[in-house]
């Protein structure tokens, strides 16, 4: 939605705390370590010096423009990587991968680009996808830019619904709405074929938890033109019904053909989306003193130095790019490598309903960045107050780098399940011994959020050898307005909001190394076996 920009903007400021200082990161674990502030300004400038890519800012001026879109580190290709931190074999020189709009030329694309070496680059070259295709430049990621045309496009093209939008929720959508303003939500995908890029927008009043405060009003915006004056509303819904323009579904109301949907005026407080805590137990337990903590009385148990973890018997090197967020290198545990890398890969939700917002929402997060949305993690909430906290540099959507504070955690947290025990019984009321081990793990932690979805994604080093790759989801719904049609597909949760059914994917990729890299992959089925009993003829 639009207000997305004052949000990037935000993190562009300084961070109201820092995270505290690290040692700098052991060989073996930098060249996994994500680029610098510098190094990621060093590949921008060069970029833009190249003047065969006719590169511009990022920021202002049309969007049939050449920019940088993204910069974050290329890790090293697995076997010169091995070959370095196995074999005693050249360090793998340090690269940048590079997201590049071509909108200002005869075919426009958008192009991935190598950029090396760091920390001065002299060459780049084209990171080809299988069959050699170019990525459409309609199927671009969103910028803040293009959210901004799209709020004034929409602006424009409402202006025949003022009465109508004051009439049923008593609020408007314009720049001069003062405390009373409605805002958008957009779905993916944009469209329903290549090239297609017109994006189904859900009306919303700009309330905290706008999330689950629909009106009633859908729009299908045609933004494929780079000249934002060619855009076009090609279809509305509005509590059920389609239209074809603005102008149609004004007149349907001047006629009196209309279901109106008038909603309540929403209350100056404790209203039903927000975050403020209301209401009571009944069991009267007491509520407004802290609850359980975690604490390490004799200090900390693990090592962060830079990007390198070490726990007990685990040692590994972590980044979080900017595209997908937390990857993990080099799992050892007591110096023996169990993976060269897990990752986050990407997040997925396929939603169901009777809007046309609903019925089409297919998110695949990466395509808003999933790293670069982590934003400052709160102590004591987020995170406990023990954590040590490190902050991240991302350039996305930016001319410059922007430093996000505070943005991963690491911990140890008591499991309050035993690690191993056992109960030695006697069988007598006595006992021969008891044994026991306490359960702990150290989390490394990050967050994304994503629009309405924060995701908490952790990974977790056990003292056994096992390690734990967890997602939580939360934040709010992605709501819609609710028609009656609407409950075949979801759940009524408010007077006019249904929650609608949806489907969470998350694909992380694992490449296990246990043994060496000679490995394969299977998975084995059971089956029943009906034989004879050897030792009971006739029995089965």
């Amino acid at each position: 939605m639009w207000l997305l920009a004052v949000t990037l903007a935000l993190s562009l400021l300084p961070g109201s705390a820092s995270s505290e200082p690290s040692d700098p990161p052991p060989a073996a674990a930098s060249i996994f370590a994500d680029l610098t502030p510098s190094e990621l300004r060093s590949v921008r400038s060069f970029l833009l010096g190249r003047p065969e890519l006719g590169l511009s800012p990022s920021r202002g001026g049309p969007l049939a423009k050449n920019s940088v879109f993204l910069v974050e580190l290329l890790p090293p290709e697995k076997l010169s990587a091995l070959r370095f931190l196995d074999g005693g074999g050249p360090r793998p020189p340090r690269l940048a991968r590079a997201v590049l709009f071509f909108g200002a030329q005869a075919h426009p694309n958008v192009t991935e680009v190598a950029v090396g070496p760091l920390p001065r680059p002299r060459w780049y070259r084209p990171l080809r996808f299988k069959g050699g295709r170019s990525v459409a430049f309609a199927a671009r990621p969103m910028t803040a830019a293009e959210y901004e045309l799209l709020h004034e496009a929409l602006a424009e093209a409402l202006a025949p619904l003022e009465r109508l939008l004051r009439d049923a929720t008593g609020f408007r959508y314009h720049r001069n709405c003062s405390r009373r303003c409605l805002t958008f939500s957009d779905i993916a995908p944009r469209g329903l074929a290549p090239g297609e890029r017109r994006t189904w927008l859900v009306l919303q009043r700009f309330v905290e938890g706008f999330y689950l405060h629909p009106v009633g009003l859908e729009v299908l915006l045609d933004h494929a033109d780079p000249e934002p004056r060619r855009w076009a509303v090609r279809q509305l819904w509005y509590n059920g019904r389609y239209f074809s323009s603005p102008r149609e579904l004004a007149e349907s109301y001047e006629r009196g053909e209309l279901a109106l949907a008038r909603l309540p005026e929403p209350p100056s407080r404790r209203l039903f989306s927000t975050y403020e805590p209301r209401g009571r137990f009944s069991t009267g337990t007491p509520t407004a003193v802290h609850g359980a903590k975690v604490c390490e009385p004799q200090g900390r148990r693990y090592r962060l130095r830079g990007n390198q973890l070490e726990y007990g018997g685990w040692s590994l090197a972590f980044r979080l790019r900017s595209s997908a967020g937390l990857q993990l290198f080099d799992l050892r545990f007591n110096g023996e490598r169990v993976a060269f890398e897990v990752s986050v890969q990407e997040a997925v939700a396929f939603y169901g309903g009777h809007s046309p917002a609903a019925m089409q929402t297919k998110y695949m997060d990466a395509g808003w960045g999933m790293g670069a949305v982590a934003y400052e993690l709160a102590r004591g909430i987020d995170c406990p107050d023990t954590a040590a906290y490190l902050d991240v540099h991302h350039l996305y959507d930016a001319d410059a780098p922007a430093r996000f504070s505070r943005a991963v955690c690491v911990f140890e947290l008591p499991t309050g399940v035993p690690l191993r025990r056992h109960f030695d019984s006697d069988y007598q009321g006595g006992f021969n011994f008891y044994a026991g081990l306490e359960g702990q793990a150290l989390v490394l932690r990050t967050t994304s959020t994503v629009y309405n979805y924060d995701y908490i994604w952790d990974f977790l080093l056990y003292p056994n050898g096992v390690m734990e790759a967890k997602v939580h989801a939360t934040g709010y719904i992605h709501a819609t307005f609710y028609t009656p049609q609407g409950r075949r597909y979801g759940s009524r949760v408010h007077s006019h909001v249904l929650g609608n059914l949806h489907t969470h994917l998350v694909h992380y990729k694992v490449d296990l190394d246990v043994a060496g890299t000679e490995n394969s992959f299977e998975t084995m089925d059971v089956r029943f076996e009906n034989i004879s009993n050897p030792w009971s003829p006739g029995a089965r």
